[in-house]
Parts: C-alpha cells; structure tokens; sequence
C-alpha cells in the first residue's frame, strides 16, 4: 500500500490582477485585439506587460516534502502564501510552474460553508453530504445525530442556511467538515472562529480527528496550538519558505523576529 505523501518541487502560482480600468466588457475587447496586434510584431519575450494587468507571483519555486506520520504547522503574516499553499494542496488553485503531487485521500478545512447550499435547511445540507462522499444509511444517520449533538442548533437545524448567523454557520460547517477520516487533513484557521465555548469543543473534535490522520497540514496565528499539534513548522514569506524544521526552533525565532 503506497503511503500518503506531498512532494513539491520548484512549485510557483502566479495569477493575474485586473485594475479597475480593465473591467469594461468593451474596453477589454477592443484592447485585446490591439494588443495581439502589437504581439505579432514583437520578435522573442514570452511574458508581455500590460497597463491594465499585474501578475502577482503568490508562490515562488516551493520546493518541500512531507511524508506519512507528519504534522506541519505553517506560519507567517497575511499574504506570505500559507492559505495559498493550503488551497493548492487541496487542488482548488492549479499551476504548469514546477511539479506538484499529493498522494492518499485529502479532506480540506478551508471554508466554514464550503460545499452548503444556503436554501436548504442544516440537516438537509448534512444528509446531501452523507450521500455525496457515499455513506451508508446507518453510517448517514450516525453523522446526522453527530452533527446535531455537536453544533447544538435546535430548531434551527430545520432552517434554511441563509438564516443562520456567522457562528451558527461555523458550528454546522465545522460538525460535518470534521466527520471524514482522511489520510491527508488540510486545516485553515477558521476554526478557531466562535466563543471560546466552541472553540473548546472544536479543540477536542479536531484532537480526536487528527489522531486518524496520516499527514496533517494547518495554517493557524495561535502558536501555542502550533507548539502541542505539530512535529514541523514552515515559516513563509512572500510566497516563500523562509524556515523549515522543528516546531521550538522555528516558532522561537519567529517570535524573537517579532512575528509571533
């Protein structure tokens, strides 16, 4: 049995960035066709410049390895790249630059609402996901009552989504995100959003789950939490990995930079 890993190599995401000059429909017709125009009588480059474009590079030839067994931790301030590397991971961001591979099942924590369809009721979105990863009717039901119990909605897990306030929607999305044991566990930070009441009770479910997994991967600005779950910590910055190793010696100079 092949055992779960991430390998990349020379991996980069680029994407590009619209000023508002180019959001006309119009505009942006009539200045493509002037700008091919302009490109068949350039000779050589194959990267144009253009006034209504920026191409942001979110991720910069990334080259890691993280094997069976590991708990990676990534830190780093807004815009270092840590949710951009997570959500690569997940397959949700794609590149031709380098080479990426992700072997074993993955389940991703990255959105509280991911997957939910806001007209239906809590319990309906928590049967439609029993039925989309193909759960059993015994196990569906047991999922159903696991929810319920866990998110403590009452009445409201009868509602239409769209009813429920931010927290109650973390809590129903957090109950069902956190059902599946995966190989591979891809966790933002999200889940620390709610009272300190549920983010006790979220603590202790997400403890439970990454005992299952094989490879965990979170993103999260509470290094304490870093300190007690991972056996690895990766420091990014601009979209590259500043420092990689173990979690005292690079949470502690990432505290003596004054980023903690």
């Amino acid at each position: 049995m092949t055992m779960p890993s991430i390998t990349l190599r020379d991996y980069s995401l680029v994407y590009p960035m619209f000023h508002g000059s180019a959001r006309s429909f119009k505009k942006s017709v009539f200045k493509g066709m002037r700008q091919k125009l302009q490109d068949r009588q350039k000779v050589g480059g194959s990267i144009i410049s253009r006034e209504d474009t920026t191409v942001v590079v979110a991720l910069s030839a990334l080259s890691l390895s993280i094997q069976s067994g590991e708990r990676v931790g990534l830190i780093g301030h807004n815009g270092a790249g840590k949710s951009t590397l997570l959500r690569a991971l997940a397959g949700i961001y794609e590149s031709s630059l380098g080479q990426l591979s992700v072997r074993g099942d993955v389940h991703a924590l990255l959105s509280p609402q991911a997957g939910m369809n806001t007209d239906l009721t809590g319990r309906e979105n928590i049967r439609l996901y029993a039925r989309t990863i193909g759960m059993a009717p015994v196990a569906a039901q047991k999922l159903e009552e696991d929810v319920e119990e866990f998110a403590e909605l009452g009445a409201f897990l009868d509602l239409p989504v769209r009813l429920y306030s931010s927290g109650m929607a973390i809590r129903l999305g957090f109950g069902v995100a956190t059902a599946p044991r995966p190989e591979i566990l891809l966790m933002d930070e999200w889940f620390m959003a709610g009272d300190s009441r549920f983010q006790e009770k979220a603590r202790e479910r997400l403890t439970r789950l990454i005992e299952h997994v094989r490879i965990l991967v979170i993103t999260s600005h509470s290094l304490p939490i870093l300190r007690k779950w991972c056996t690895r910590i990766i420091w990014m910055e601009g979209g590259r990995i500043r420092m990689d190793g173990p979690p005292d010696l690079v949470l502690d100079a990432y505290e003596a930079a004054g980023k903690g």
